[in-house]
């Protein structure tokens, strides 16, 4: 699928800039929605197709931040955004038993677990040190047979990689409607669609049903606020995991966990992030 749709950049320039204080207006940022971030210190920027740009809702946003108000939006030529996207992205292998990789990828050795994704521009390819934690530590989870739901499911890939791993049925929530749709292609991609179940919408959706198994890799604030929803829609004997968050917020995230009865097994640590495995 080829997009040439013309996109307006905009560059914030944060002032201190923190990858922290980068990573909350990212997460503000893609309910505008803005689809795709790039850090160049001092400057976020953030790239939204043209019909959705609107001046006046960006400002809103920052207005919360005083250290992020100046900032300028122009105009990016039409490219063909997926022939970057060829150029760019390199298939990632996890602990030499789960691969995600593009159609254009060759060469790939095969792994256990294998999954194709079209990498659209923002929500996911199994790069970032959250997505490998939360793989690594799915490896380690019952999963064959069990209920899983993915918030803020991205591209999928979890939500694909535990219907692989056998599961009975995969709920996959995203508050962006492209990443909703991204993933539903992407099950189906992988011939895992009618397991894998997408909708657009917040952990609210959730309520509807119980999971055995609860995969949170979003924001440390929507996780804090969600983790109430979270325990009660976890099955008793139920795994959480959460990640998305650094090192410095994990013991926060902890706690409020712990405090609605949830329990503790494990944590890992990459690259500054944090992953954190729960029960009930």
């Amino acid at each position: 699928m080829i997009d040439t749709q013309q996109y307006i950049e905009v560059s914030i320039r944060l002032e201190p800039f923190s990858e922290e204080f980068a990573e909350i207006l990212m997460a503000e940022l893609s309910e505008l929605p803005y689809d795709s971030f790039l850090t160049e210190k001092p400057l976020l920027k953030c790239y939204i197709p043209k019909d959705s740009y609107s001046a006046r809702d960006l400002k809103v946003v920052l207005s919360a931040y005083p250290a992020a108000v100046n900032f300028s939006a122009n105009l990016v030529q039409s490219r063909n955004w997926n022939s970057a996207w060829e150029q760019e992205f390199r298939p990632v292998v996890v602990d030499g038993k789960i691969t995600v990789k593009a159609p254009f990828n060759k060469d790939v050795p095969r792994t256990r677990y294998n999954i194709w994704i079209d990498p659209a521009m923002a929500f996911g390819t199994a790069s970032h040190p959250t997505t490998c934690m939360m793989m690594q530590t799915m490896l380690g989870l019952p999963v064959k047979g069990a209920s899983v739901c993915d918030m803020g499911c991205g591209t999928g890939i979890l939500g694909i990689l535990a219907a692989k791993m056998g599961a009975r049925k995969v709920f996959a929530v995203d508050i962006d409607a492209v990443a909703a749709r991204s993933a539903w292609g992407n099950a189906r991609w992988n011939r895992v669609g009618t397991r894998v179940e997408t909708a657009c919408g917040d952990a609210s959706l959730m309520q509807a049903g119980t999971y055995d198994i609860i995969l949170a890799n979003i924001h440390r604030n929507i996780i804090m606020e969600d983790l109430p929803t979270y325990a009660r829609s976890l099955r008793r004997g139920g795994h959480l995991l959460v990640s998305g968050f650094y090192d410095a917020d994990a013991p926060a995230v902890v706690a409020e966990a712990c405090s609605r009865g949830l329990s503790n097994l494990e944590s890992k640590t990459l690259d500054g992030w944090s992953c954190v495995h729960f029960m009930k």
